[in-house]
């Protein structure tokens, strides 16, 4: 279906098609009737952290993702951390630098070196043909991401870590409820690090969780997330103060419940934006490889501003005048980043690109299908007035 509305834009004086603003992400949370008993239940208990509810979360995390062991933390990048130091690792650990901050900043914190390895321009993710090249001796692990919920190519990275030698950990912030050939990501690799934040697919309000089939690795994780302590007051190694709150955990456990119906909801509404814009010149959307699933925590799409007549900030900007917020993410990319410049070794031609002319838009799980279809009304009316837009916006 391809919806064509013939109104102005409000740029060139036209009425909003959206009545109220739309925001790019909402936390999705349980109702108060489903939690308030076990809310009144930690809060009488007075065992606020690291306590039942987190155990209960742990196990049925495990059990959902078929893994030996899921550590509940107080969020990604604080997981990231852990796993780093946890695996003791010195040197260079190759990652994307299409990826949010926390993914490098995880390394800096453990005194790695980042080396940046171009995406792929259709998935987004980390080009596995590239890996190799990048390899030097002082490289100890890779870390790979899945990009808005899109798998990375797990099997020919894995071979690559086999074959040096190398640690391999997925930052897997985007991707509960993420399948790689019909699996669940999650027991990949020698961790994965998954994002409970309010604009994630599962939401903790704040957390992370840590997954891996290496028992000895999550013990240490246990200590590491309560400063390295063993349990006898005598640090064994350099931990964090990173404990997960009962009451996230209870939240997280209410959301697990209906995981499976939340990726399909957004799945839905993924497949509403496609069906209505992918017919527009100049707008491709994230691939996704056929066996794959995504959990779209992020719905994306590419502008060519030579084909669609405006380029991403114009088109970004136009529909801010219509109450609907976007993100340019992730933009600027790592490499281009103040903090991380001095660490660019390679060219990166299909990072800048994709991090030029990406767009997020408004996805949340609960979101109603006809403000999708209002959506993709307000960008076939920018599309049809894009020359009036493009003398407007220069």
């Amino acid at each position: 279906m391809i919806l064509a509305v013939y109104d102005k834009p409000v740029l060139l004086g036209g009425n909003p098609i959206l009545k109220q603003p739309i925001p790019i992400a909402r936390p999705t949370l349980p109702e108060i009737n489903e939690i308030q008993d076990e809310f009144w239940q930690i809060y009488n208990s007075e065992m606020v952290t690291n306590s039942g509810f987190v155990q209960r979360f742990e196990e049925r995390v495990a059990d959902y993702l078929e893994v030996k062991e899921a550590v509940c933390v107080s969020s990604c990048t604080s997981g990231l951390m852990l796993v780093m130091k946890a695996l003791e690792l010195t040197g260079e650990v190759i990652l994307p630098s299409f990826t949010f901050f926390a993914s490098g900043h995880a390394l800096l914190w453990n005194n790695l070196v980042p080396v940046f390895v171009d995406c792929s321009p259709l998935t987004y993710n980390l080009n596995p043909e590239i890996i190799q090249e990048c390899i030097t001796p002082n490289t100890t692990a890779i870390m790979a991401v899945h990009i808005f919920g899109n798998p990375v190519e797990i099997e020919p990275i894995q071979r690559v870590a086999t074959d040096n030698n190398l640690k391999l950990i997925f930052d897997s912030a985007h991707a509960i409820g993420t399948r790689y050939k019909g699996k669940l990501v999650g027991s990949f690799g020698d961790a994965e690090v998954f994002c409970l934040s309010p604009t994630k697919v599962l939401t903790a309000i704040e957390g992370g969780i840590i997954t891996t089939n290496d028992q000895s690795l999550a013990k240490k994780l246990r200590m590491g997330r309560d400063y390295g302590n063993s349990g006898n007051y005598d640090c064994e190694f350099l931990g964090l103060s990173a404990r997960m709150e009962e009451f996230n955990a209870l939240i997280g456990l209410k959301g697990l419940e209906h995981i499976e119906e939340t990726v399909a909801k957004r799945s839905r509404l993924k497949d509403i934006y496609q069906e209505n814009i992918y017919q527009i010149p100049g707008i491709s959307f994230q691939q996704i490889d056929v066996g794959n699933t995504s959990s779209y925590k992020d719905l994306s799409i590419i502008i060519k501003k030579d084909e669609f007549g405006l380029d991403r900030d114009q088109l970004a900007y136009a529909l801010d005048m219509e109450g609907i917020t976007t993100r340019k993410y992730f933009y600027p990319p790592l490499h281009q980043q103040i903090l991380y410049s001095r660490y660019q070794q390679y060219p990166l031609p299909a990072t800048e690109f994709v991090s030029n002319n990406i767009l997020c838009l408004p996805l949340y799980s609960h979101m109603e299908e006809k403000i999708v279809q209002d959506i993709c009304q307000a960008i076939w009316r920018i599309y049809r007035y894009r020359e009036e837009l493009w003398q407007h916006c220069r």
